[in-house]
């Protein structure tokens, strides 16, 4: 199985993993790491080695950060460059990681990745989207 480590600004990661309890329960081989106000790079990129170490038996690892560019993807993008079977997924939502953390077992890091990027963009709608979809796949009936 895959292991993920969730990270973000401020709360993100421990308020997602919050979330995904809720509705999943208690999930192995992951790991939420917070990056506060008052933290640094040094430290978030030490809280972030610790957790892949504790995952070190994971057949791959998966880093999902909150921001293209920021802080947390920038050192997981460094650590995950490290070392062969680890991904980085950016712009992450609660969909994406509820998605993922249930179909990451069997899966590539790779597979992964591919299949992330797809739920992503899947899960990124609106309403009036939804309903048009609705309409359109509503069948038509016949009258007088």
């Amino acid at each position: 199985m895959l292991g993920i480590i969730l990270t973000g600004h401020g709360g993100f990661a421990s308020g997602m993993e919050k979330a995904m309890k809720q509705i999943l329960g208690e999930q192995s081989q992951f790991a939420a790491i917070d990056f506060p106000e008052t933290s640094s790079t040094a430290r978030l990129t030490a809280q972030l080695e610790e957790a892949v170490a504790q995952l070190d038996g994971a057949e791959g690892i998966i880093f999902l950060t909150d921001l293209l560019g920021g802080t947390p993807f920038r050192v997981s993008s460094t650590l995950a460059m490290q070392q062969p079977g680890r991904e980085v997924i950016t712009g992450t939502n609660l969909q994406l990681l509820l998605e993922m953390v249930m179909e990451r077992d069997g899966l590539s890091s790779e597979a992964f990745r591919l299949q992330a990027l797809e739920c992503g963009h899947r899960g990124l709608t609106s309403l009036v989207d939804e309903l048009g979809r609705c309409r359109d796949e509503a069948p038509v009936e016949e009258g007088i």
